[in-house]
């Protein structure tokens, strides 16, 4: 007994040490799905994998030509890039078209997508009736809108180094044989700035039921950042965690112009809002008055979500801000986080009739100890009027904060259940040579040597960031948490990601989706999962006495006989550089065929006034026409 007391004396501060290194380890172990409830949940999901269509052109290269200044970074510089969209360009009544970004030769292509049939050849969008130097701009996006309200669907592809441009499609073309010469490109802004936009997205921020354009730029307008002959000393980002010198974030308001193509850049942010280095944009409307709130998703400082107090014609925004609680850090307060937000996008995970709002960043599970937000909403919208985001984090209670350097997010319900997946896009770039602990030095090194490009480590060709992660397909569980499955369906190969679209690409009831690769293929997943619910496929059409459109804002409730509530919002081009289509599709589990679901739907006409109808439909796919007497068609 007396040599136990001694010993317990002697040791006893490392046996308690121990206990509680024991009990945290217990305590944080993430909750582990069993193999039987893992396997049955993965047999609800089958995709087949199909490269995406090329054209022939310049050879591919595996780094962009840069600044001098920047050459010793240059694998950095060249890091974004890759970018998809699915619509329906060619007018056959579905979202098989795909208009991407192939960054090894810095092509924009148009194509079928693989597996719906050679309806025309694959083509590329080039601007050649206008100012363009290749050597110094490279294309970041293409986004489908039917920009000068003719009825026919546009495509704007924005770039690094010059402003937007607008590719008009012809009214009268002929769809059968779709090729590059029916498309005219146009300038949307008449300067000669040259912007690097990362990512844009239609909305009508003011209301007055026309579509503007929303911008968001990264490195500061008129930098010379790709320019390899180009005397300029060029700076980076002046903090790692409040960054304002990035380019201008704009708002290009809509103006009537004879179904031309007219924007007016109109600076209403302040200027933090304005120069951070924005890599996603998204809008939404949040509180139920149809005008969306902005959310921007910024690298190096914080994001940014705006409560749209406009009028029609008359812009205003007010930034909002969580509210601290007792256990919750700083950095997962929305509006006051220090992560690097690269992808936004929208989805009621809850069923409450409310948009959460799901943001990817750097979470990597032994770097830079950020995560991945999940905000979800309180419903205390009244709170908004006094500045504060009525949001609260969940990401890590909801098991979607870590994965790893997380681009584009993409929510669908690619099963049917009505319950959302959670689709990222992963990785940084690809190589043999170990580069986190110099990336962890410069994150930890003052601001003041941050910007002076001079001052950062060696990041070229060969060199690797998390260049061989996989991208996670999260899918909820019945404890409630989402788990990755990517492995177990065979979607975990470590490609290196930027954006991802969905779409019902062959009409059969089911979400398909493509993710767009920086430096590699790219590929579209074809949904051919054989367990799947009941569905309902909206696709919202606003008239008006001129012209016919996509309704883009428009919001939609479905009501399931089980008490649950499905809400979504016409997409005009949310995230960083993946576009959905803009068709609304609503998983509605084990639904009769003959059911009669109750659908509400709010939108504003081309006037700019609010309109509410009350639908009764079916499952399957419809086409709702807004502003006209016409009732809903069902798609055979």
């Amino acid at each position: 007994m007396r040599n136990l007391k001694r010993a317990i004396r002697r040791y006893g501060k490392h046996i308690l040490a121990l206990t509680v290194i024991m009990l945290l380890f217990v305590f944080s172990r993430l909750p582990v799905l069993s193999a039987t409830e893992r396997a049955a949940i993965t047999s609800r999901f089958e995709f087949t994998r199909f490269p995406l269509p090329e054209v022939v052109g310049e050879p591919y290269h595996q780094l962009r030509q840069v600044n001098p200044s920047l050459e010793h970074i240059s694998g950095w510089i060249s890091a974004v890039g890759a970018a998809v969209a699915l619509n329906d360009l060619d007018g056959d009544g579905l979202d098989n078209d795909v208009c991407y970004v192939e960054p090894r030769n810095d092509q924009v292509i148009v194509a079928p997508v693989p597996g719906t049939g050679d309806r025309y050849t694959p083509f590329t969008l080039f601007p050649s009736n206008l100012p363009y130097d290749a050597v110094t701009t490279a294309p970041m996006g293409c986004l489908p809108g039917d920009m000068n309200e003719d009825g026919v669907m546009d495509l704007l592809v924005y770039y690094w180094g010059r402003t937007p441009v607008a590719f008009l499609g012809e009214k009268k073309r002929n769809f059968l044989s779709l090729n590059g010469d029916n498309y005219l490109p146009q300038d949307i802004v008449l300067t000669a700035e040259k912007w690097y936009t990362n990512a844009a997205t239609f909305s009508d921020l003011d209301g007055d039921g026309h579509n503007d354009l929303l911008i968001g730029n990264y490195f500061p307008d008129n930098a010379e950042i790709i320019d390899p002959s180009s005397l300029e000393i060029e700076q980076m980002q002046d903090s790692m965690t409040r960054a304002y010198n990035g380019g201008d974030n704009r708002v290009l308001l809509w103006q009537k112009d004879d179904h031309k193509v007219a924007y007016k850049d109109i600076g209403i942010f302040d200027n933090q809002t304005t120069h951070g280095w924005t890599l996603a944009v998204g809008t939404a409307d949040l509180d139920g008055d149809l005008l969306p709130e902005i959310y921007f998703a910024n690298d190096f400082g914080p994001d940014r979500l705006l409560h749209n107090q406009s009028k029609t014609g008359q812009l205003a925004f007010a930034k909002l801000q969580g509210e601290k609680g007792f256990n919750t850090p700083n950095s997962k307060v929305l509006g006051h986080d220090s992560f690097k937000g690269m992808g936004v996008d929208f989805g009621d995970i809850n069923h409450d009739g409310l948009l959460d709002i799901y943001v990817s960043n750097i979470a990597d599970e032994y770097a830079l100890e950020e995560s991945h937000f999940l905000f979800t909403s309180t419903g205390e919208y009244d709170k908004m009027q006094q500045g504060i985001a009525p949001y609260k984090d969940e990401s890590e209670a909801l098991g979607l904060s870590r994965s790893g350097w997380g681009w584009e997010t993409k929510f669908a319900d690619f099963d049917n259940d009505g319950e959302l997946e959670a689709l990222q896009a992963t990785g940084f770039r690809k190589g043999e040579v170990y580069r986190w602990p110099e990336l962890q030095e410069l994150a930890l090194g003052n601001d003041q040597l941050l910007k002076v490009s001079k001052s950062w480590f060696k990041f070229q060709d060969g060199d690797d960031l998390s260049g061989h992660q996989h991208n996670p397909f999260f899918v909820r569980a019945t404890d409630g948490r989402y788990y990755d499955l990517a492995p177990d369906l065979g979607l975990d190969e470590p490609y290196v990601t930027r954006g991802i679209a969905t779409a019902d690409v062959d009409g059969d009831g089911d979400l398909d989706f493509v993710f767009a690769n920086q430096w590699e293929d790219s590929y579209f997943y074809r949904n051919d999962s054989q367990d799947t619910g009941a569905f309902l496929d909206l696709k919202l059409l606003r008239y008006s006495n001129e012209s016919v459109s996509e309704a883009i804002g428009a919001s939609v409730t479905v009501s399931l006989p089980d008490g649950r509530k499905l809400v979504a919002q016409v997409d005009g081009g949310n995230g960083h550089s993946g576009v959905r289509s803009s068709r609304l599709h609503f998983g509605l589990g084990k639904v009769k065929e003959d059911a009669a679901l109750p659908v509400e739907v709010q939108w504003r006409d081309t006037e700019g006034q609010p309109h509410q109808t009350s639908l009764l439909l079916a499952p399957g796919s419809h086409i709702v026409p807004l502003g006209k007497t016409a009732k809903p068609a069902s798609v055979s």
